[in-house]
């Protein structure tokens, strides 16, 4: 089992969150693949350790669907199931609008400048085809929103759905374009000028075009 010895470690967590984050990045990115046993002797030396957060933070990823824990015999990193994107966005794309439309009212000039800066980093990644990067730059975008409207139930349900996500849009090669970065635009100006009505629709086409993307990449299969 193959894991990387230069990963970045986060801070002020615990343990057990620590090694949650990190074994799930590891499952979303592809390091740990679909079907792959894990041992958590292996992992508790490559995080620096104990087997305890490990083990709990298997029972957590177990929860969340990206393990499977066989008593006694062993833990395996779940299948993708392709086709589980179009459960997926639907969902998340409806949550990420009511977020959009709760920021409004939280809004700030500095929130704004955060969501342009971030945008201008996400056009650059993906001119630049650093694709998997563009992920991680748009997720962060969705994210400030969320944070944004302040709402710890949304908060947590978008976090759940946005890890399977991530995860299927990197095993199907889901690829973001430049009309992303016109939504965000489009996005920012309506939170700019407090239009609700306006954003809601906006915020759904950006993440259930991706529905689209899939299903043209699934038919050339």
């Amino acid at each position: 089992m193959p894991i990387p010895a230069n990963h970045a470690k986060p801070v002020r967590q615990t343990a057990k969150e620590n090694a949650f984050t990190q074994i799930q990045q590891w499952i979303i990115d592809g390091t740990l693949q679909p079907g792959e046993k894990l041992n958590d002797t292996e992992l508790a030396k490559a995080l620096g350790v104990s087997r305890t957060p490990i083990r709990e933070s298997l029972q957590m990823l177990e929860m969340r669907g990206f393990v499977k824990m066989y008593p006694g015999k062993a833990t395996q990193v779940t299948e993708v199931e392709k086709d589980a994107i179009l459960d997926l966005l639907p969902p998340l794309a409806a949550l990420q609008a009511l977020s959009a439309e709760l920021a409004i009212s939280h809004i700030t000039e500095d929130v704004l400048e955060l969501l342009e800066r971030t945008n201008e980093r996400f056009a650059n990644a993906i001119r630049s085809e650093n694709y998997y990067a563009s992920l991680k730059i748009d997720e962060d975008f969705h994210q400030i929103i969320v944070n944004t409207a302040n709402n710890s139930y949304i908060h947590s349900i978008i976090s759940s759905l946005q890890a399977h996500v991530r995860r299927q849009f990197f095993h199907n090669s889901i690829i973001l374009t430049e009309k992303s970065v016109e939504e965000h635009h489009t996005i920012i100006q309506l939170m700019r000028e407090g239009n609700s009505d306006a954003i809601a629709p906006i915020m759904k086409e950006n993440w259930l075009r991706a529905i689209d993307e899939f299903q043209a990449l699934h038919d050339k299969e």
